[in-house]
């Protein structure tokens, strides 16, 4: 056989691809064509398909969410309140509200380098005992009160004193906190200027903690650079730091009145706790001293800028002692 056709028959003909109604020539290598384009598909990301099926809407859609965002961000920023404006009593003394958020050194202490007998307007008064060195521990006298005052920035307090403290000496803890909080209940004290108000606590988180303290802790916690007993806020406790060296024998530039000088002692140290934490000169002569003017060591100016070499004052004037923010009320 020469492999010749045998007459009558006809070799078929490989029919094309594209006539209609006619099997494909080669099943075999058409199933293998289709099964690799599914592997294909599955190959493709959820994204690809996304963009496959969306088209260009796919890429709108992101756009449209970050624009959606940003609008917002604009909105609230728009809406937002805004900082309230710095309150002043007098002169350059400007209110800082965020103090005790801010500062984590005392405030109000002198920190210079001048001795004490450098400085006699300073000095301490002789008089009656106090603790040198307490238990560096405070507990809350107990007491509330009602807000007083028109503001609604109302700052909590509590009352305090140090453990270790002679209550013989300071007059009893009622009494003191007592004191404290007619101070502070006062019209001639900060409450006057309408921009603060007051409640006083006995437990709980206060905004102030007034605080009678031993002369060591006081050392401690207000620095002692110059030899002075001082007082002073320190902002990491919240704690207004009234020195009982200073409650018990007042101070020179008082002339013996104890009691004026205690309201003082108070109203100037909480004055740092709210903000109030630049010091003041005497701003004309033979007028009441300002409430942050550094009292208990002189009213006259040549006195307080020894200790505050930056202060610009007229040396030469002399204030009167003053125990009020607002002594006109």
């Amino acid at each position: 056989m020469t492999g010749t056709p045998e007459p009558g028959t006809q070799r078929p003909r490989r029919p094309r691809p594209d006539q209609p109604l006619r099997a494909r020539w080669d099943p075999i290598a058409d199933s293998g064509r289709v099964r690799a384009e599914r592997v294909e598909r599955r190959k493709r990301s959820a994204l690809g398909n996304f963009v496959s099926t969306y088209g260009w809407r796919a890429y709108a859609i992101p756009v449209l969410a970050a624009l959606t965002v940003a609008l917002l961000v604009l909105t609230f920023q728009h809406n937002e309140p805004a900082a309230p404006a710095e309150a002043t009593i007098t002169g350059n003394d400007v209110r800082n509200p965020d103090v005790q958020q801010e500062e984590t050194t005392p405030i109000g202490a002198p920190s210079g380098e001048i001795q004490e007998a450098a400085l006699p307007a300073g000095a301490l008064p002789p008089g009656g005992p106090f603790t040198r060195k307490g238990q560096r521990v405070f507990h809350p006298v107990n007491g509330t009160s009602a807000k007083v005052g028109t503001s609604n920035q109302v700052y909590t307090y509590t009352v305090e004193v140090e453990d270790g403290l002679n209550p013989q000496d300071f007059g009893g803890e009622a009494s003191y906190a007592k004191l404290v909080q007619n101070t502070l209940s006062n019209e001639k004290s900060w409450i006057g200027g309408g921009k603060v108000s007051f409640r006083r606590i006995a437990t709980g988180n206060p905004d102030l903690r007034i605080s009678l303290s031993s002369t060591d802790t006081t050392r401690q916690l207000c620095g002692y650079q110059i030899k002075l007993e001082s007082s002073c806020y320190y902002p990491p406790d919240k704690r207004v730091v009234l020195n009982e060296a200073r409650w018990i024998r007042g101070a020179q530039s008082f002339e013996g009145d104890d009691l004026f000088y205690r309201q003082y002692l108070i109203n100037h140290e909480v004055g740092h706790g709210i903000g109030y934490e630049k010091h003041q000169p005497c701003k004309e002569n033979g007028a009441l001293a300002p409430i942050m003017m550094q009292q208990t060591f002189g009213t006259a100016n040549a006195q307080i800028m020894a200790l505050d070499p930056g202060m610009e004052a007229d040396r030469s004037l002399v204030c009167k002692p003053n125990a009020w923010p607002f002594p006109s009320k």
